[in-house]
């Protein structure tokens, strides 16, 4: 049946995985489309194409149902419903009926589920001697009160001269009337429904238990709708349930267990406290170089008047303030004033060439207007094919790109038109020019660095407005006795291909680092949640599974660092499955991380025998561990003799632990073998056979049991032999079954019952049978634990009908890396063609591209020294970092082309741009690192997750800032040079042919 399905939907478009689990009498299929398809459709179409194939499935199964996932994401909160003076069934009754539908009356719920309790139902629990007595089957008694117990509708009539509706009711009103009822046998005879048995208004076998802190409970989890977050959920829910403590009974205690909110606030208020103290330390920075109250004003403001129209934008889009958004905004913080810097500073340069501050402000904003313009752009062009990379990895790009990209367009605007505008109000005229600037913090870098040098500045009294030609020329005739980088660019101006070797070469050896480099996704963090899977061999009865929890809650109930222990016995109806929440003290009250937390209990589960006790993975995929490998194949014997070497040689991997894979542990059955001739002689079918034993045993199915109205609702009415009598072997060998003449005929007679096992579960991926081999790490990186998985042997030789693929956090991380490089190199292209158009030019962007390359480097060294993984969080820096470099270069050439322009050697200009930007291009750059370093030092919640980005970009921003200022003016020279070669080759060329014409006409 499975098959069927599969193979009448595999053919819907957008379809990106198709899986199906099949246990016992079931089959679930799920279908995964791509990001972007619209989802009412594709609930159509599949519907569709499932009732296509209705009528080649069995007639008698449940009708097939097609469901949309309502919820995303796991659970948002968690609550425990107590009380001391009812009953676990008091409880679970009253979940049902009051709490449950209030919480999914509430907006944003998308599903509400039960935790442990148990489900009313009518009990007739069947005596299998006093059926063979009276000579009626167990199938006879469900029919016959299925056909009996319905209120239906039976048309109109007229009577007088009104019409009215006809209902014939025959469902038994009360427990003793369903007691009553008359069974008819097969001589005509009637017998009371009781004399067959008990019935009982009662409650299903448990399948399930909930345990808190040891104590029996009642709880339920609420997951939210599409479409909502996390906060605004919980938020309502917790309104809710304050409100339904006052209706409901005083005994009945409703206590929050955890909440998904929690961490996101924490996270939330972690992010805006570094967006608070980047902005801090960037004012900081500004003020302690400029040391200049306006100056320092005038530059701040640029902060909230990028960061507040941003928000605006962020909102028009539908971005919600998460974590990515805000780091983007906290990570920018830095680059938001560089213009404003840029700015502030030319325009302080042109007042101490004795112009009057409205006048310099104008000069200054159309000198340097263009290259802060193409800063931006180049910021922009980054992001314009990151953030719409699609796929999972663009769900995490686009918003960062976006806010990003924004915030720099408006903190652009700003500095062309407020800081100007505010300059030109707010500055004072210098009464004096010096000879040196006024910005001592770089005057030991770039001017007279010896202390007379500094202490005895000559004042040139009130300079001429034609002093300087410009105001390069502010620095370039600087008299100072040795200025080191001055000194520094010179030699290698004169050693201009060892320069650029040795820079090759320093990105070259950058490379080399890469392998030593952890690799991953993303650190999880420290959520202070933990969720232990527990699994014993199938078969394994509901109270096997309550007694290895009660092992495990002991065990946990000697830390000191947890505050509750929530157990579900009883996952999903798997009753040899369990699933265990810890929820730890917040990090401050506690001296273990998480992680050692986990690290320090692996080692005592281990000590409990018969079970496959784990962690479950908090990554992105939604597997149960960290680490998940899928292998499929359409030979299930070549399959699971694969997997199986495949555990055995990944259990080997240091740092790789609870190595499990999805081969199915053989469930115990009883096997019911029909014999051909015997029950074709006594005209037993085996349809016949099998749903005689089946109602017997569980009762009819869901779907197809009778039902007992409530004045509220209705419950099922289960028809079955009494559990104590199944017990026994010999109560199925004396089943009757009918046959085609009416007569019961013993199972025992046309079938043999033995004792077997099977598969407790059948796995399939994208039509093929699957099994799925996982692990948890434990100082393991994701991509290194990947890569030595794949170096295994049973992996270096598989067979050819056996096919691997990444899952769960791995597929991810496969996802991003293979999207990035080509974003990545596409963004660099939309660098390039923004610089051709700014500067009329396609070669002296080259110039300013090789910042790029000089980046890596540092952005590696600060991974590597950090030991942090280069996931996904390290190559969004580097994304950032792509952008940002590029603004250092752009001011060097821009100002070395103005030099040109102004009739400057070039070799002179060249260092003149260097010079004369050499203060703005610091102050930016320490600026930027400031801004970023409240989340490299993974100051508050979620600091360690966020920390990659800033450390990438702090440590390449830092050494390309050095390199630029010595690399870049080299490259311009050859740059230019060939240039001007190739202007007076083409020139030549030109002349020639002009002559070579002129000779022709003469002649």
């Amino acid at each position: 049946m499975t098959k069927k399905i599969e193979d009448a939907v595999a053919n819907l478009d957008g379809i990106d995985e198709l899986s199906s689990t099949i246990t016992d009498g079931s089959s679930n299929t799920v279908i995964k489309f791509d990001l972007g398809i619209d989802s009412d459709r594709a609930v159509n179409e599949v519907r569709n194409a499932v009732s296509q194939v209705r009528p080649d499935l069995p007639q008698d199964i449940d009708e097939p149902r097609v469901n949309k996932l309502q919820f995303t994401g796991g659970t948002v909160v968690t609550y425990a419903v107590s009380s001391a003076q009812r009953s676990v069934e008091e409880v679970s009754n009253l979940v049902d009926l009051t709490i449950i539908p209030e919480i999914l009356n509430v907006e944003g719920v998308g599903q509400v589920d039960r935790l442990g309790g148990v489900d009313r139902e009518i009990r007739i629990n069947l005596d299998p001697q006093r059926l063979q007595a009276y000579g009626i089957t167990a199938t006879d008694i469900d029919e016959q009160i299925a056909q009996f117990n319905l209120n239906l509708s039976g048309g109109r009539s007229e009577v007088g001269d009104r019409e009215q509706s006809v209902r014939t009711l025959g469902s038994a009103k009360t427990v003793n009337d369903l007691r009553a009822y008359p069974i008819e046998l097969s001589n005509g005879d009637t017998v009371p429904l009781s004399n067959f048995g008990e019935v009982a208004d009662d409650f299903e076998e448990s399948r399930q238990k909930a345990f808190l802190n040891g104590q029996p409970v009642v709880g339920f989890a609420v997951k939210r709708s599409s479409g909502t977050t996390v906060v605004s959920v919980e938020k309502a829910v917790t309104k809710e349930v304050a409100e339904l403590k006052n209706t409901l009974p005083k005994d009945i205690k409703l206590q929050l267990i955890f909440t998904r909110a929690d961490e996101i606030r924490a996270s939330y208020q972690g992010t805006i406290n570094a967006l608070i103290l980047g902005c801090l330390l960037t004012v900081m920075t500004v003020g302690i170089f400029l040391r200049d109250w306006r100056v320092t004003l005038i530059t701040a403001t640029a902060l909230p008047l990028s960061i507040i129209p941003t928000f605006w934008v962020m909102k028009t889009l539908g971005y919600t303030l998460n974590s990515m958004s805000l780091l983007a905004l906290a990570l920018a913080v830095g680059n938001l004033v560089d213009d404003a810097i840029c700015m502030i500073e030319n325009i302080d340069r042109h007042l101490q060439m004795n112009k009057q501050p409205f006048q310099a402000a104008l000069d200054a904003a159309r000198e340097i207007g263009l290259a802060v313009v193409a800063t931006t752009a180049t910021i922009v062009a980054v992001f314009i094919p990151v953030a719409f990379i699609g796929g999972i990895p663009g769900q995490y790009f686009q918003p960062f790109g976006v806010t990003v990209a924004v915030s720099t367009m408006f903190s652009t605007l700003v500095a062309c038109t407020v800081t100007p505008m505010l300059s030109a109000y707010l500055l004072k005229p210098r009464k004096q020019a010096f000879k040196y600037p006024r910005f001592r913090a770089f005057n030991a870098v770039s001017y007279d660095i010896t202390p007379y040098g500094r202490e005895n500045r000559e004042i040139i009294p009130q300079a001429a407005p034609n002093l300087f030609a410009s105001s390069q020329d502010l620095d370039t005739n600087a008299g100072a006795k040795f200025q080191p980088y001055r000194f520094v660019l010179n030699l290698a101006l004169r050693n201009r291909i060892t320069t650029l070797i040795l820079a090759g070469a320093f990105f070259f050896a950058s490379l080399q680092l890469i392998p030593y480099i952890p690799k991953g996704l993303f650190d999880a963090g420290d959520t202070g949640l933990s969720t232990i899977q527990v699994e014993l061999p199938p078969g394994s009865r509901l109270e096997s599974t309550a007694a290895v929890v009660k092992q495990l809650e002991q065990l946990l109930d000697k830390q000191s660092v947890i505050r509750s222990v929530l157990s579900e016995v009883g996952e999903d109806d798997q009753i040899n499955k369990a699933t265990i929440s810890v929820k730890l003290l917040p990090k401050t009250e506690r001296s273990l991380s998480q992680q050692e937390f986990q690290d320090q209990m692996r080692k005592a589960f281990a000590k409990i025998p018969g079970a496959r006790i784990s962690f479950q993975s908090q990554g992105a995929g939604g597997s149960n561990k960290d680490v998940s490998l899928i292998l499929r194949s359409n030979n299930p014997e070549i399959l699971v003799k694969t997997a199986d070497e495949l555990e055995k040689q990944a259990r080997e991997i240091p740092g790789l632990v609870e190595v499990t894979s999805s081969i199915s542990l053989v469930e115990p059955e009883v096997i019911i073998q029909p014999d051909p001739r015997r029950a074709a002689d006594l005209g037993v079918s085996v349809q016949a056979i099998a749903s005689t034993a089946s109602l017997a045993s569980i009762g009819n199915s869901d779907f197809n049991l009778a039902k007992f109205n409530l004045s509220d609702r209705q419950i099922p009415i289960r028809v079955q032999i009494n559990p104590d009598k199944r017990q026994d072997i010999e109560t199925l060998n004396n089943l009757r079954i009918p046959s085609r003449d009416g007569t019961l005929v013993p199972l025992k007679s046309v079938a043999t019952i033995s004792l077997g096992s099977s598969p407790a579960t059948i796995e399939r991926f994208n039509r093929n049978r699957q099994v799925t081999v996982e692990g948890n790490l434990q100082g393991l990186a994701l991509g290194d634990a990947i890569a030595q998985i794949r170096a295994l042997p049973a992996m270096k030789s598989l067979p050819p009908e056996v096919k691997e693929e990444p899952s769960g956090d791995a597929e991810i991380m496969r996802d991003i890396f293979g999207r990035f490089g080509e974003a990545l190199g596409l963004a660099i292209l939309c660098i390039y063609a923004i610089l051709v158009l700014l500067y009329n030019n396609f070669l002296y962007p080259f110039a300013i591209l090789v910042a790029l390359p000089l980046s890596v480097g540092g952005a590696l060294l600060g991974l590597l020294s950090a030991q942090k993984e280069l996931g996904l969080y390290a190559l969004i820096g580097i994304v950032l970092l792509m952008g940002l470099v590029t603004k250092n270069a752009i001011l060097l050439v821009d100002f070395a082309l103005a030099g040109l322009k102004e009739g400057k050697p070039l070799r002179k200009a060249v260092v003149a741009a260097g010079v004369s930007r050499l203060r703005p291009i610091l102050m930016t750059s320490i600026s930027t690192v400031a801004g970023m370093m409240p989340i490299a030092l993974e100051l508050g919640a979620d600091g360690e997750v966020r920390s990659p980005m800033a450390i990438a970009v702090i440590g390449g921003f830092t050494t390309s800032t050095l390199l630029t200022l010595v690399v870049v003016p080299v490259l311009f020279t050859y740059v230019d040079s060939f240039l001007r070669w190739l202007g007076k080759f083409l020139g030549s060329r030109r002349e020639q042919q002009s002559s070579t014409q002129l000779t022709v006409g003469n002649k």
